[in-house]
């Protein structure tokens, strides 16, 4: 499976269709994150096709399967790419709530994809872990030293080895994801410089998002700081769209859909989904964030 996007370009898709002949109750549209891939979503789209809910991921520009892996693409044309395949979908199923996820890195071309005035209307946006460490919020030092490194060496690349980092705490899906040949696990600078940018760009778009919004964050999230989620919460509320919903995991880590207790923040989803003004089951949702 695939889709072609406006200027051709190819990117790998996965779908996860519920059994039977009745249509789905919901659509997912789900975006992964930096250095990763469609297979991110394995395990959640599996489990909403038991309930009725189809699911999409496809493997955004120079990641995965896509051409130019480990390139660069820049954030429009992946804004692009998902305000397209939205259209496709919605012409596909045009009578079914659909819903766009995005985690980490998606989630940063989702808020800006969505932010923009022309964005194409869904039901919902499901932001998980979004990745809104702009480089407003860095060093002065980590802004130059990554814009300098960028134009004078871009094909020098990182790895983050050395940096003791836990992502997540699911130790046995790490080790599989470090084996997979599809995972990035040397960065390009220029790369870790587009990414930066698109974080920001996501973190000032916060104030014009106007749509149902559910927000899902780890407490224990050591990839991006509480501070910046802080400052995107802060930039939501002064949208005048629908009040968004932020659930809160107290044990919860970056990857919060492929850690241990994947279970409950994937049951929340699909609960907001069928409801957006319900509670959450987990109750994640009356937690107070703390940034500090």
């Amino acid at each position: 499976n695939g889709f072609t996007a406006n200027d051709a370009y190819y990117l790998p898709l996965k779908i996860f269709f519920p059994k039977g002949q009745q249509p789905p109750k919901a659509v997912v549209l789900a975006l992964h994150g930096f250095n990763d891939y469609s297979n991110f979503f394995d395990d959640t789209g599996i489990w909403l096709a038991q309930f009725g809910v189809a699911s999409f991921a496809y493997d955004q520009r120079g990641f995965g399967q896509s051409p130019h892996k480990g390139l660069w693409a820049g954030s429009l044309a992946m804004q692009e790419d998902l305000s397209s395949f939205i259209g496709l979908i919605k012409r596909k199923h045009p009578d079914i709530p659909i819903f766009v996820l995005g985690e980490s890195m998606g989630g940063a071309v989702v808020m800006t994809s969505m932010a923009k005035i022309n964005a194409p209307k869904v039901n919902g946006l499901i932001l998980v872990a979004p990745a809104v460490w702009g480089m407003q919020t860095m060093p002065w030092y980590q802004r130059w030293a990554l814009k300098a490194a960028s134009y004078t060496v871009p094909w020098m690349t990182l790895t983050g080895r050395g940096l003791k980092i836990k992502p997540s705490d699911n130790i046995p899906m790490l080790i599989k994801l470090g084996k997979d040949p599809l995972i990035i696990k040397e960065t390009r600078v220029d790369a870790i410089y587009g990414l930066s940018k698109l974080m920001g760009e996501a973190l000032i778009s916060a104030r014009e998002l106007n749509q149902n919004l559910l927000i899902l964050y780890g407490e224990q999230d050591e990839i991006i700081p509480k501070r910046p989620t802080k400052l995107m919460l802060d930039q939501l509320s002064y949208s005048q769209g629908e009040p968004h919903k932020l659930a809160l995991y107290e044990n919860g880590y970056h990857m919060l859909l492929r850690d241990l207790n994947a279970a409950i923040p994937q049951k929340d989803i699909l609960s907001w989904m069928l409801n957006t003004e319900n509670k959450l089951p987990s109750k994640a949702d009356v937690r107070i964030f703390n940034p500090l």
